[in-house]
């Protein structure tokens, strides 16, 4: 009989380019054979098309891409994690030989890809939330193999907390979580899981009941804060489309009943199948959303890469197939809303608007394979994400 196996690529498969397209490996054995794999191009990464209705996107997994690449002979460039950036405008320049990189577009791509996905979806949860709190639920819509990569693109994205355990080990956050239903239907009694809950982690972990599985959600948030007390901090609302109605009508009713009972200081937090139109149209009397699928899942951000340059005769030579520009171009930034495009190799001053001299986004991250540019925390990338939401619209 077979055993079961999970079937997850390793790390080493990844790094030494085992983990690419067939199309791919072909190419490197004819680059080989032919004497193409000397032959320096640029390679730049772009969005040509975006989600529908999307008129921006973040720019995400830059330190994957990086830990792919390093140890190459290959020169990257590349605007800050965390970018908000728009159609069209590189987010990376690969320079190098082509036989060098042939083997790596299938990787570096699905990373910036998948967290690009993640974070940019997340981005617009977060501007539609306001200031109230966005957690992170989707890891279930996910592969195993991707949940601290998930986790990781989610917070960047602006996230303030992740549910997955792993985040703690790989990524310095504390997971955040309530209970699932199946502790309440395990023990028979909400009343028995909540206060099982609340004796066993104490004041480490903010008790939060959810309150939708047997009753009524007033009824059983109610019953929770006539049981705990000042130790509920919030009540979880995860009613199932079936049971539903209008969202906004069940929790307007919690919030009236827990006020006139003197649970003011109960929160509620709001979970099951929300997109932006549910949390923007909740944001004023919930207080915080637990987000899964729709950020899991998030519409893809189609980054692709081409060649657009090749060295010739001693200089780079415009080359590239037809409807991309066969340019290596920088961007230029005055603000998120105020950007300029020009060739990579154009030094010459950009101006802004206001007279103010705008400045080049690409950086040199790497060089024939070796770091060159320190990288940032993760919290800094994430703020870096929020300073940028305040000037953008959706």
């Amino acid at each position: 009989m077979r055993e079961p196996r999970l079937y997850v690529t390793s790390v080493d498969e990844i790094l030494s380019g085992e983990a690419t397209d067939i199309y791919f490996y072909r190419t490197k054995i004819l680059a080989d054979k032919y004497g193409l794999s000397d032959v320096k191009v640029r390679i730049g990464v772009h969005a040509y098309s975006l989600p529908k209705n999307y008129n921006w996107a973040v720019f995400a997994g830059l330190e994957e891409a990086l830990a792919i690449l390093k140890g190459k002979p290959l020169t990257v460039y590349s605007v800050p994690e965390g970018t908000i950036f728009r159609r069209k405008h590189p987010v990376m320049i690969i320079e190098g030989g082509f036989g060098s990189m042939a083997l790596y577009e299938t990787a570096y791509l699905g990373v910036l890809r998948f967290a690009s996905s993640i974070a940019t979806k997340t981005a617009r949860i977060r501007k539609r939330a306001g200031e109230k709190q966005v957690l992170f639920f989707g890891l279930r819509a996910l592969h195993p193999a991707v949940y601290p990569a998930a986790d990781r693109a989610a917070y960047i994205g602006g996230a303030d907390a992740v549910s997955g355990l792993l985040a703690k080990k790989y990524l310095g956050l504390e997971p955040r979580g309530t209970m699932p239903h199946a502790l309440i239907i395990a023990f028979g009694d909400q009343r028995k899981a909540w206060k099982a809950f609340a004796e066993t982690f104490g004041d480490s972990v903010p008790m939060v009941a959810l309150v939708d599985t047997f009753y009524d959600e007033r009824v059983e948030s109610l019953m929770a804060a006539e049981l705990l007390g000042e130790k509920l901090k919030a009540v979880r609302l995860d009613t199932p489309g079936s049971r539903r109605g209008r969202m906004r009508d069940i929790v307007e009713e919690v919030r009236w009943a827990l006020d006139a009972k003197g649970y003011k200081h109960v929160k509620i937090i709001v979970s099951g199948g929300l997109d932006e139109a549910e949390v923007e149209e909740l944001r004023d009397v919930a207080d915080a959303f637990g987000v899964g699928t729709s950020i899991a899942a998030a519409p893809s951000v189609d980054l692709s890469a081409d060649i657009v340059e090749v060295y010739v005769n001693g200089g780079w030579e415009p080359r590239a197939k037809r409807g991309k520009i066969p340019v290596a171009l920088q961007v230029y930034r005055c603000s998120v809303n105020e950007e300029y495009l020009k060739p990579l190799d154009d030094k010459s001053p950009t101006y802004c608007s206001d007279g103010s001299r705008a400045e080049p986004l690409l950086v040199k991250y790497m060089e024939d394979g070796v770091l060159v540019r320190d990288l940032p925390s993760l919290d800094d990338i994430r703020g870096y994400v929020l300073e940028q939401l305040k000037e953008v619209s959706l």
